[in-house]
Formats: C-alpha cells, structure tokens, sequence
C-alpha cells in the first residue's frame, strides 16, 4: 500500500468513528462530553475532574499559571480552578489530555520519540496562539489556544497508527505536507466535533497563506506555527522543515513590533508551554 492510500485508509476511518482512545482516557472522555452539555453545572464537573488525578492536578496548575493568575493569588480546589478558568479553557486542556495519550498508542520507540516532538511543537504553538490572538490579531484567546493544541490532531492520529504500516515512516513524507495532513486532519476533527471556526483556522493554515496584516484567527494559528522555534517533525520528514518564514516578519502593533510582544510575553508562554508538557 502506498503512503497516499494509507493516508486514506486512516482518514476513512476516522471519518467512521473507528477512533481508538487509551483506555485511562475514559474520564477526559467523559468530562470533555459533560462540558459541551448546556445544563451541566460546575459541581457536577467538579466531582468529574477530582475523581482523576492527572487531570485534576493540571487543572489547578492552569489555574495559578501567570497566563490565568496574573494577580499571583493562588488557589488550590479544583471547583476554584475551574470558576477561573472557565469550560472553554477546561475544553482546551481536555482535548490536550487526550491527544498526548494518544502517544502512548504505538509501542515502537521511534514512533512514540516522534509522538512526544510532536507534542513539543503543539505546545509551543498553542500557547504561542494564545498571546498573539489577545495582542495582535485580537482574536479569542482561547479559541486560539484550543486552535493551537489541535492543530496537529491528525499527525498524532497518524503516528498511532503507524505501527500498522510498516512502509509509512520508510518513505518520504512529502504526500503528508501535500494532502495527508489535511485529509487525515479533517477526518478527526469532524469525529471529535470540533467546532467549524477551528476547522476553518486549521483550513488556512494547512494552506499556508498568512495575510498580512494578520487578523483571523487562521492568520493566528499560522502565525504562532510559523514564529515556533520547536519545528514538527512531521514537517522534518516531508522535506519541507527549517521553514523560518516569519523569523524576520515584525509586525507594528499599537506602536510595538512583534519581536517586542513576544518578549514582552515569553514568560507566559514558557508558563503554559511548560505545563502542557509536564
């Protein structure tokens, strides 16, 4: 088989809802239904979250990082956590769970190696969205940060596969730069039901054109990818690595270059870059 016919062997079954989740992601599952139930209550999710561990420790550490606690007054329940940061943002760090334990999937080395470089880039990513959504493109913050952590979903989805197709990781990738990614890409998020604005930001950064000056929140997510110094290695593999693009963009932004806001911001992105790496 081929590397595009696997591509669309693996996007056709995301496409059927023949997703496979480790099965410690059952609560994150869960959770992630309840936060899109209109009537649920922040008890009711209180009592989700606390009856797991990991999930409940990284929901208090979103809370008191600098990029949700500027004030410095921390806080230490998990009820607490969540007033503060609120579903949307619970959604986000959800969705990220589920996507690293999808590392976990394949049981070769290599491909669990490739895995947690992925995941690498998508945190930079993500938190790097979230800064130059509210500074520069003025989008949704959190839209953004929830753009960036899924950015990558179908590379992840692919790589727990892999173990299955041999010949994949044996050719070069450049089908994935020039098709895979997308294909696979909008398989899973359409089976995950992520929201059409996000698919529509990941559409514009699969096509690649930044407009300038950047304003939506696909100029966002491509953006923070382009300025990411941690490279996908998916992107390594396809022969289209060391982009470097927008190193030298520096946009003016109410008086400030963006090399300025960057700097301005880099402990709140090392803040949330950590953490979703922890």
């Amino acid at each position: 088989m081929d590397v595009k016919a696997v591509f669309e062997k693996i996007a056709g079954d995301a496409s059927r809802g023949e997703m496979v989740f480790p099965t410690h992601a059952e609560i994150d599952l869960l959770v992630r239904r309840k936060l899109d139930d209109p009537d649920c209550s922040t008890e009711q999710l209180g009592k989700l979250i606390a009856a797991e561990p990991i999930l409940s420790a990284k929901v208090v550490a979103m809370a008191n990082s600098v990029a949700y606690n500027p004030s410095g007054r921390g806080i230490s329940d998990v009820r607490s956590a969540i007033s503060r940061l609120g579903f949307n943002t619970l959604r986000t760090l959800v969705t990220a769970l589920l996507i690293r334990q999808m590392q976990g999937m394949s049981k070769l080395p290599e491909h669990q190696a490739l895995a947690r470089r992925l995941w690498e880039h998508t945190a930079q990513v993500a938190s790097l969205a979230r800064v130059i959504a509210r500074r520069v493109t003025r989008q949704d913050p959190e839209a953004a940060f929830f753009a960036g952590i899924v950015h990558e979903v179908g590379g992840f989805y692919l790589i727990s596969r892999a173990a299955e197709f041999p010949e994949l990781f044996q050719n070069n990738l450049e089908a994935w730069s020039d098709e895979g990614e997308a294909l696979v890409g909008r398989a899973v998020l359409n089976t995950l039901g992520v929201p059409a604005a996000i698919r529509d930001a990941l559409e514009t950064l699969w096509d690649g054109y930044l407009a300038m000056p950047a304003e939506s929140l696909g100029d966002t997510l491509l953006l923070a990818d382009q300025l990411a110094s941690i490279e996908s290695p998916l992107l390594e593999l396809s022969g289209m690595g060391c982009k470097g693009m927008a190193a030298d963009i520096n946009l003016q932004v109410d008086g400030d270059t963006l090399s300025a806001i960057l700097l301005d911001s880099a402990e709140e992105v090392e803040s949330l870059t950590s953490l979703l790496n922890s």
